[in-house]
């Protein structure tokens, strides 16, 4: 699913898959299968949703499962998410066409679906070896990532059935009651400011009307690009996706773009530093005003938006300590993440204050 340098692992221990069993399973259930063994890698980014590679002599596909152990209520809906890609992908070819869903939990013990394979290259931290990157090269980046969300939104949400399974009425009320919730639900360490921020995310809370299919995490390693960085050939990680106030779209992705002035542990929160700081991108300023020109929204009250963001990351970085903490994950990766939550909220609260 994701680049095509070094994108996949061995499968980690104890996220394996039976590999008989999921041939089985393909193979009555797809048209066009090959004869064959079936090869299974996994995609070693991401932390939530495990995703793995399947492999029939050449035919490719991506199969994703929600993570091992208890998961907050309605979070990782392979369900829901396999229903938005087959609205979306007709109307917006940049996400991948899902194949089929399975509640069938005998096939890998949790429900699943599996979708297109897609092919280019993924940027996170670094580029491939195949790019010798200028600052012309962020630039066109930026830009690519401004006008596909530019055009999501643009996407006419009443020609699907997202209305089905989304509730646009109400939805930063929600958004808001929702998250503060999970981080309840979700939390180990006491932090300072966390009420004082909540308190004021209710008293702030935007009521806009104005509505449009949004991906809800859309950021640059979620996003696939052709291997001259041209083009987004792929967007991937829908399972957030709703309709709702686009804005809540934007402040998501600022959240994401990190820059070079940028604290160090907001740097390196979730991974190494991001390419984003590097000249040639945009910054978060630069981003909102193409976004603002191009899709014509006021953002005067983009504040709120950026303060929600990163409480929401907060929430989305304790929900996996929490998993660690409780033993339900033993990925390394995620043993510090503690201390990104202090800081994702005192940032929130800083953004609360105007900064």
């Amino acid at each position: 699913m994701k680049s095509s340098y070094n994108d996949t692992i061995n499968v980690r221990q104890g996220e394996e898959l039976n590999e008989a069993i999921v041939s089985k399973f393909i193979k009555e259930n797809l048209p066009n299968i090959p004869s064959g063994n079936l090869e299974i890698e996994q995609f070693g980014a991401g932390h939530s949703n495990l995703t793995y590679l399947l492999k029939i002599g050449t035919w490719e596909a991506v199969l994703r499962r929600p993570p091992h152990g208890p998961v907050a209520p309605k979070a990782h809906d392979m369900k829901r998410e396999y229903q938005i890609l087959s609205n979306l992908h007709p109307l917006y070819s940049t996400a991948p066409k899902p194949y089929i869903y399975s509640d069938d939990k005998s096939i890998i013990g949790s429900s699943l679906f599996v979708m297109e394979r897609r092919k280019g290259i993924v940027i996170d931290t670094e580029f491939p070896e195949s790019i010798s990157y200028t600052p012309e090269i962020g630039r066109k980046l930026s830009q690519i990532m401004v006008d596909k969300l530019v055009e999501l939104h643009q996407v006419d949400y009443t020609k699907t059935d997202l209305l089905n399974i989304s509730k646009p009425e109400g939805f930063m009320e929600r958004q808001v009651a929702g998250w503060i919730k999970r981080y309840d639900l979700s939390k180990t360490d006491d932090i300072s400011g966390v009420e004082k921020l909540t308190k004021w995310l209710e008293k702030n809370v935007s009521t806009r009307e104005d509505s449009a299919i949004i991906h809800y995490d859309y950021k640059l390693n979620n996003a696939m690009f052709s291997e001259d960085c041209s083009e987004m050939v792929g967007l991937f990680d829908w399972e957030m996706t709703t309709v709702g106030d686009p804005l809540a779209d934007l402040g998501a992705a600022l959240g994401y773009w990190i820059e070079a002035g940028d604290p160090e542990e907001l740097k390196s929160g979730f991974n190494k530093e991001p390419v984003t700081t590097r000249n040639g991108f945009y910054t978060r300023e630069e981003f909102m005003q193409e976004y603002a020109k191009k899709s014509g929204r006021d953002l005067s009250n983009i504040h709120f938006y950026l303060t929600f963001a990163y409480f929401k990351l907060a929430v989305i970085g304790q929900q996996i300590y929490y998993r660690f903490k409780k033993g339900q994950t033993q990925d390394q990766r995620f043993a510090n993440l503690n201390r990104l939550v202090e800081s994702l909220i005192h940032y929130a609260l800083n953004y609360s204050r105007g900064i």
